[in-house]
């Protein structure tokens, strides 16, 4: 490990600066970790009906299956982050790769739900370093003048592996088997090690001072989860009602927790989530648009693949072909934004038109149900993609012009925590509603045909479609598609946010310096 000698910023910046060679030489590795990790994950979302369906799991355990790899993402980064202030971010990444394979296997070899969740968890972890991780070392290396083009590759890389994933998921799960699609990340992780080791070489600028407040940390997780819990057995006929004693418990408790965060953070030398950066302006609003997206995007679309195959009966490898036009929308917004915006240095105008195209996406989606016509589904997603392939980057690359260069990490990983925290509320909120809306369109079904639902299995019973008798397999495939234009429509609400606050955002120049060194425009923002 190595620390840099004290120095100038302008001078720090001279040795830093790296040509355009260099930078592809060390996003090769950067991406191809950060690939490995996207990849595993969307194969698993194609094949997660298969997956609940031969486990014999429910629709509360398929959104938790969600939950709680978003949850540990979410609870993981902020820490990441810290540790990059202490130790060699290159080892850090390649520990990450390590951690999401380990959870990879246990994983493809789990006989059950929970153990199923546990596996997840770990996966959680280690996407949370390479969530922060790679975000944070483009940070130091690239200017946020030149970030945007190099953003365009970092979208690309996601657009390809969740356009391939679902697909490739697809295919494995009606060929291979589920399991595989946790095992296939394993040979794509060894070359993402080989590539790191061989071409990243940064220092470690470690800052004076910094530990991991593991309190804050605890605090924080506890409070989020209680209330996760909460949110997701609330109003289900077996477990609790939203207004009972066991909901008072839960959600006091978890804000208590949340509060207790807050004292903690506000007294931590080093917390783990700055005070000082989130109350900043163009943070504080960042986090409020991320949240958002990460409710609407992570929550709405997470069941999309899960429409296709209960609700149209489409296989594995046909619902991952179908999801291809949001990816390419996302593709489509985030390179060419990324290029204009290093072209033109001018930012804002992408991120408020990518949120507002968002909504208008929610929107229409709201008004599918099992018979909408897919190829008109294919036009909402896609456009729902291009909102956010315009948005998400911009908006990390927003809050990464705020702040210098040793904040960085804190910074990104911090609008990362948000957007993942959302994520998760998102999903389990979003799986609650959609249960309960099952619920009762598969009850009042059942009724006509004079069955009784508690025999037949409700919204929140068994996936497992094929061994259910064709009237009552009817009867939920529509009862799924009528229930999921409920929560795009939801999405399309929470997004409303996401465009009133990035439209307050300040609209800084882009600074073509690494570090907070004043620039012409700098200096004439200053004036204004």
């Amino acid at each position: 490990m190595t620390t840099t000698a004290t120095r100038s910023p302008g001078e720090a910046q001279s040795e830093e600066l790296m040509n355009h060679r260099q930078i592809l030489e060390v996003l090769a590795g950067l991406l191809a970790a950060l690939f490995t990790a996207l990849l595993s994950s969307t194969i698993v979302s194609t094949a997660l009906p298969t997956i609940i369906g031969d486990l014999n799991g429910s629709q509360t355990q398929y959104a938790w299956v969600i939950t709680a790899a978003l949850l540990a993402t979410a609870a993981s980064t902020p820490i990441w982050g810290k540790l990059s202030d202490l130790f060699n971010k290159k080892v850090l990444v390649q520990s990450a790769i390590v951690i999401f394979v380990v959870g990879s296997v246990i994983a493809g070899l789990s006989h059950n739900v929970p153990l199923l969740l546990g596996a997840r968890v770990i996966q959680g972890i280690g996407m949370g370093g390479l969530t922060a991780l790679v975000v944070a070392i483009i940070g130091t290396i690239i200017p946020p003048r030149d970030r945007g083009r190099y953003s365009g590759y970092m979208g690309a890389v996601m657009a390809v592996s969740m356009a391939g994933g679902p697909v490739l998921g697809g295919v494995i799960a009606d060929t291979l088997g589920w399991r595989w699609c946790f095992f296939v990340c394993v040979p794509l992780a060894v070359i993402a090690l080989f590539l790191l080791q061989k071409t990243l070489h940064i220092e470690t600028n470690r800052v004076d001072g910094v530990k991991i407040d593991w309190l804050g940390a605890t605090l924080l997780t506890a409070g989020v989860s209680v209330l996760l819990v909460w949110v997701s057995f609330a109003g289900k006929a077996t477990y609790y009602d939203w207004i009972s004693t066991e909901s008072a418990l839960m959600v006091g408790g978890g804000l208590l927790l949340l509060i207790a965060t807050v004292v903690v953070e506000s007294r931590a030398t080093s917390p783990i989530i700055p005070l000082k950066i989130v109350t900043e302006r163009t943070t504080a609003l960042a986090i409020v648009a991320s949240i958002a997206v990460g409710i609407g995007l992570f929550g709405a679309t997470t069941f999309l693949t899960q429409y296709f195959q209960t609700s149209r009966g489409f296989s594995p490898t046909e619902a991952g072909l179908l999801t291809i036009p949001m990816v390419a929308g996302m593709l489509a917004g985030t390179v060419g934004s990324g290029q204009l915006i290093t072209r033109y240095g001018k930012w804002k105008s992408f991120v408020v038109a990518g949120a507002f195209l968002q909504v208008v996406g929610f929107a229409l989606l709201s008004t599918v149900d099992h018979e909408t016509a897919i190829p008109l589904i294919g036009l909402m997603i896609a456009l729902l993609g291009l909102g956010t392939g315009m948005l998400m980057q911009n908006v990390v690359l927003a809050v990464q012009n705020t702040v210098s260069v040793h904040d960085v990490g804190a910074a990104s990983s911090v609008v990362a925590f948000f957007r993942t925290f959302g994520g998760a509320i998102g999903v389990s909120v979003l799986g609650s509603v959609l249960a309960t809306r099952v619920g009762d369109l598969t009850a009042s079904g059942f009724a006509k045909l004079g069955i009784d639902p508690h025999a037949s299995g409700g919204g929140g019973g068994s996936l497992n479609l094929g061994a259910l008798p064709e009237p009552v397999r009817d009867v939920i495939r529509a009862s799924y598609g009528d229930a999921t234009g409920r929560i795009f429509l939801i999405a399309a609400f929470v997004s409303v946010v996401t465009v009133i606050a990035v439209a307050f955002l300040p609209n800084k120049p882009l600074r073509t310096t690494i570090d907070l060194k004043p620039s012409v425009a700098d200096e004439e923002y200053a004036k204004v």
